[in-house]
């Protein structure tokens, strides 16, 4: 089994790359995902989250409002700190057992913070979606409808462009089009057999 850390800052395409690879045939095992699910109503993550950022980080239904919590924590570095001590560990843990279980010959972990956790070593392969900054901030305000300041505050919290490629083995182009880029995760691919000797 060949085992790949994905990455990318927000906005790069890492998401879009996952899916094809999974399409493809691997098994993509969603570091956001599991974020998610470590934080749903009745969890003890949620609890920790709660008693550290308090009830204002709440929807009216009791779910976890990220969009309030991201105001919060991606402006204040010691708090976004506090709340990755809540998360990370529960996301690692629940990261392990999908690990486990796995049946494909390749594994990829879509982790977006891989480079700012030094996590590079845990995988054989580490791939990094490379999308200029500037182009990365067009494409979330444009997808997601946040304001152009709050992901520049994102990409600002996250590693730099520099550092991300520093810790490639492998680079994914994604300054081009939704073709582009399938054409290049079809070439990863092909690679990512390669290595893994498939």
């Amino acid at each position: 089994m060949l085992t790949v850390g994905l990455t990318g800052g927000i906005g790069s395409g890492k998401s879009a790359v996952s899916a094809e690879l999974a399409r493809l045939g691997a098994t993509v095992i969603d570091a956001d995902a599991i974020a998610r699910e470590v934080v749903e109503p009745g969890t003890e993550g949620l609890a920790e989250v709660v008693a550290e950022f308090g009830e204002g980080v709440l929807t009216p239904e009791g779910r976890l409002d990220r969009a309030r919590l991201g105001e919060i924590v991606f402006a204040d570095g010691e708090r976004l700190a506090r709340l990755n001590a809540i998360v990370h560990p529960r996301v690692a843990e629940r990261s392990a057992e999908l690990m486990e279980h796995a049946r494909a010959e390749v594994v990829v972990y879509d982790v977006p913070l891989l480079v700012e956790n030094d996590l590079g070593s845990l995988y054989d392969v580490v791939v990094v979606v490379d999308t200029p900054d500037e182009v990365r901030v067009e494409r979330v305000a444009a997808d997601r409808g946040m304001p152009r300041e709050q992901v520049w505050a994102r990409i600002r919290a996250q590693a730099d462009r520099e550092s991300r490629l520093a810790a490639a083995d492998l680079v994914v182009d994604n300054a081009g089009t939704r073709e582009e880029l399938v054409a290049r995760v079809g070439e990863l691919w092909e690679e990512l057999r390669v290595r893994g000797g498939l």
